[in-house]
């Protein structure tokens, strides 16, 4: 089983998860369509990505654009969500509420838009595969957030999973993976971040983006799994 001519959708797809997936998509021969926030990265992205490779710039905090760009793009095979913007981590008396808010809109109300409005789209034996977090199981403290929004993920997939069969809608629940998620952190405490986990690990090692491709590429090709999540932690929730 390959991707070979099937149309890939990955919204979050200039940097980090999204674009290793990407890589590995269009080099299982299938025909991707990248879209980001920001032009700029989008650009950049291409420059590393196969001829043919297309991209376009949706802001994807808006349920409008959404809406707008799925009714534009026409019918695909497979769609991955894995857009989403730093996090803050605080301790629930440290939280603003408003800006907790916030972050459900790009990584949760984001991918259900996506899968409302692209569901009419995808092609028969097709898939929708979104992304949660290690948070849900395995929340610290300062996690409230994440880990809400991760939680609420995997519940999201299980319902699609019944409410769009037989389109197989999944997600995958990376553990910490080295992308530009954590880029707002000091690089001194970046690393010490990957260090400190890695070693903890029962693989003795932070992910790497294509660890998590590959299991976004899995979820693509496979015939019969759904309302699934696909841990790619390096042991995480077992340690």
């Amino acid at each position: 089983m390959n991707l070979q001519g099937k149309k890939v959708i990955i919204l979050g797809g200039s940097s980090g998860i999204g674009l290793a997936t990407a890589k590995a998509a269009a080099k299982d021969g299938a025909n991707v369509l990248i879209v980001s926030s920001n032009q700029q990265k989008i650009g950049e992205a291409l420059k590393v990505l196969p001829s043919g490779t297309e991209g376009q710039a949706v802001d994807l905090s808006k349920e409008e654009n959404i809406r707008d760009f799925f009714n534009k793009a026409g019918h695909f095979d497979h769609l991955v969500y894995c857009a989403g913007e730093n996090l803050t981590l605080n301790t629930i008396d440290a939280t603003n509420i408003a800006q907790a808010r916030d972050f459900f809109t790009l990584r949760f109300w984001g991918p259900f838009a996506a899968v409302k409005y692209g569901a009419p789209f995808i092609n028969a034996c097709g898939s929708i595969s979104l992304t949660s977090g290690t948070a849900s199981a395995r929340p610290g403290a300062g996690w409230s957030v994440a880990s809400s929004i991760c939680g609420a993920m995997e519940g999201f997939v299980r319902a699609m999973a019944v409410e769009l069969a037989p389109v197989r809608v999944n997600c995958v629940v990376p553990g910490v993976i080295k992308t530009p998620l954590w880029d707002s952190m000091p690089e001194a405490d970046r690393e010490n971040l990957y260090k400190g986990v890695g070693d903890a690990l029962l693989v003795k090692r932070v992910g790497e983006a294509e660890d998590v491709a590959e299991g976004f590429i899995y979820l693509m090709k496979q015939k019969h799994g759904t309302g699934q999540s696909l841990l790619i932690d390096g042991g995480t929730v077992l340690v």
